[in-house]
């Protein structure tokens, strides 16, 4: 499945979004787009990275949408495993 990065330059997370995702990830959940978590990397700045595995980015579009979250440039990434 292709993975895709994206950024956030104000979305300061509550404790209890981190978690949800975090369960999400451990369970490799994916939602109704297809669109599971990987990785999240985010600061006290609000400054979040989302990697997610998705069909395309389209997927990656409707994902944030359903989430009410604003998304900007999605890139399609590879990893080295």
């Amino acid at each position: 499945m292709p993975q895709f990065m994206d950024f956030h330059d104000d979305l300061k997370l509550p404790a209890e979004a981190i978690a949800e995702i975090t369960a999400d990830t451990r369970d490799k959940r994916a939602d109704e787009f297809g669109v599971r978590q990987v990785e999240l990397y985010h600061n006290d700045e609000g400054k979040v990275y989302c990697l997610l595995e998705a069909p395309d980015e389209e997927a990656v579009r409707k994902h944030h949408a359903a989430l009410g979250v604003d998304c900007g440039a999605v890139h399609r990434v590879d990893g080295i495993a």
